[in-house]
Formats: structure tokens, C-alpha cells, sequence
């Protein structure tokens, strides 16, 4: 039986370390400005709406990579702008269950009002259910409300790292099953629901992943996706996912944005979820995302 003993009060000291990390860091293009200890920064000296030099561009990237999810103000992108900025980190993925903007199968539009409530309050990373997740995903926002409708992230290096190492011994090398049928599939009739699994069958992922690029480790098991961990019994799985999920839920590693129009969001879904608040209702909330195709988890 696995058990974890996780820490539930006092100071995360290792969260100090990664503090002095990002601290540390020298740019001469941008200049990030911290929201949290371990990772979120907000970005001023880019506009988005013209193509970035290559230099400019590089130090996103790493800026990108160190503090895993990155924020940009007042950039007014066009649509194609949107796109181009996301072509920068790779290929662009289209969403088969999410409704996408007219003429652009890659930007998914979520257009929330009186009559289409927000859903997206849950711990997630997106897409874990393929078998090749997403690398990340670029959020901007067309028009929010004045009050609510923030958008939070867990670090879930910050996660693995906060975890005692018996726990973490415990956890090497076991394999969650990631799979959309108890979200997506929900509101699928039988004949949809198949078709759809045998397109998207069930993907085997680590429990623990490796950052392709920086090496970190991370949890990646999430609520909304994660099915089961093979080879346990089910009430042991389900205890064992529970007590992992709750990790996103620690204060300590999360930040949170306030959005603005025009406002826009990079962050790495290899090693961060995260939660978009649904206290806005009935105000109307519009937001449009275009989603990098990543890499197999390892």
C-alpha cells in the first residue's frame, strides 16, 4: 500500500532556493517582474505585435522555461499575430472536442456569458490525455469581466520537490493512465464515445515526468484526466491520486493573474496546471487559445 506522507504546515525552505534561481537571472531585452517565489513573471519590454528578433525571442524562451508560465499586457494581436508568436515554439495542435474560432482550427475560442457557464475551475494540464500532450499553450484575453475571472497555476516541480524523499522513492517509476472519456467523453453519446476512443485511446504516462529541456522533475498526474495508476488496486489508486492532486493545491506554489484585455499568458504544460475561477457569472468572459504540440512524456 502506498502512502504518502506529505508536509501540511511550516516553510517550503527549497522554495528559497528557487527564489535566489530566478533571482539570478540577468536579461538585456525584457524584463520579468516575479509574482510568486517559483514561478509566474510578467514581461515588460514586448510587443507582441511585431515579430521578435531572434535575440528578443530567446530571452522569452528562457524566461519562458525558468518561470513556466509568463504574462504579457496591453498586446492587441490580430489573430494571425496570435498564431505567429505561438509557431515560434513549435507546431500547433487543433482541439477535437473544443470549439474552435471560425477559419482558424488552431485558435480554440472560450466565449463565456449568462447562458455558457465557465467549467474550467479544476486542476489541469491540457491535453495529458494524448499521447504527445501539448509543450504549452498561448491565452489571450478578448474581454473579461471587471471583477473575477483570474486564472491560477501550480508549480508542479515545486510540487515534486515539496514531497519527503520516501514519498518520492515510492513514486519512481509507476505509470498513471491519462484518458478524456470522463470529461470530454461526458457529453458524447455511445457512438460518438467510441469513435472518439479509438482516435484517442488511453495514453500511458509517468506519474513523475523529466522536463525535456531543463531537466526538472515534475508531477503530472491531474483531476480532470488521470484515470488510474497501473498496477495498483483501485481504492489504492484513487488514494494515491487524491493525495498527488492535492499537491496543485498548496498556495506556496501557485500565482495567480488578474486579466486585462489584451492580455496574454504563455505557460509550460510539462510542469504546470492550472485553474480558471468561474465567480464571474453572468458576466460575459472571452478568451482565445492556441496550443503548442509537445513531446512524450518520460
Amino acid at each position: 500500500m502506498i502512502e504518502l506522507k506529505e508536509f501540511k504546515f511550516g516553510p517550503r525552505k527549497f522554495l528559497d532556493v528557487r527564489r535566489q534561481e530566478l533571482a539570478g537571472l540577468r536579461f538585456e531585452r525584457i524584463r520579468p517582474r516575479p509574482l510568486s517565489p517559483t514561478l509566474g513573471a510578467e514581461i515588460e519590454g514586448v510587443d507582441l505585435t511585431r515579430p521578435l528578433d531572434d535575440t528578443t525571442f530567446a530571452e522569452v524562451e528562457r524566461a519562458f522555461l525558468a518561470f513556466k508560465v509568463i504574462f504579457f499586457r496591453d498586446q492587441a494581436l490580430t489573430v494571425e499575430q496570435h498564431l505567429d508568436f505561438a509557431r515560434r515554439f513549435g507546431e500547433l495542435e487543433d482541439h477535437p472536442f473544443l470549439p474552435a474560432k471560425d477559419g482558424h482550427a488552431e485558435v480554440i475560442r472560450f466565449a463565456k456569458d449568462e447562458e455558457v457557464a465557465g467549467v474550467e475551475n479544476m486542476w489541469h494540464s491540457d491535453v495529458s490525455w494524448r499521447e504527445i500532450p501539448s509543450l504549452g499553450s498561448v491565452l489571450r484575453a478578448v474581454e473579461v469581466p471587471a471583477v473575477g475571472g483570474d486564472t491560477l497555476w501550480a508549480d508542479m516541480e515545486a510540487a515534486w520537490e515539496g514531497l519527503p524523499h520516501a514519498d518520492k522513492e515510492r513514486l519512481e517509476g509507476l505509470v498513471a493512465v491519462h484518458d478524456f472519456t470522463h470529461s470530454f467523453g461526458l457529453g458524447m453519446d455511445r457512438e460518438k464515445r467510441a469513435e472518439m476512443q479509438a482516435k484517442f485511446p488511453p495514453a500511458r504516462h509517468p506519474v513523475v515526468r523529466t522536463h525535456p529541456v531543463t531537466g526538472r522533475r515534475s508531477l503530472y498526474v491531474n483531476p480532470i484526466f488521470t484515470s488510474h495508476v497501473e498496477g495498483l488496486e483501485r481504492e489504492e489508486s484513487l488514494e494515491l491520486l487524491r493525495a498527488l492532486c492535492r499537491q496543485a493545491q498548496v498556495p506556496e506554489y501557485q500565482c495567480r493573474f488578474r486579466w486585462q484585455p489584451d492580455s496574454v499568458a504563455l505557460w509550460d504544460n510539462r510542469c504546470t496546471q492550472h485553474y480558471a475561477t468561474s465567480d464571474y457569472w453572468p458576466q460575459a468572459r472571452v478568451m482565445e487559445r492556441v496550443t503548442v504540440i509537445g513531446d512524450r512524456p518520460y
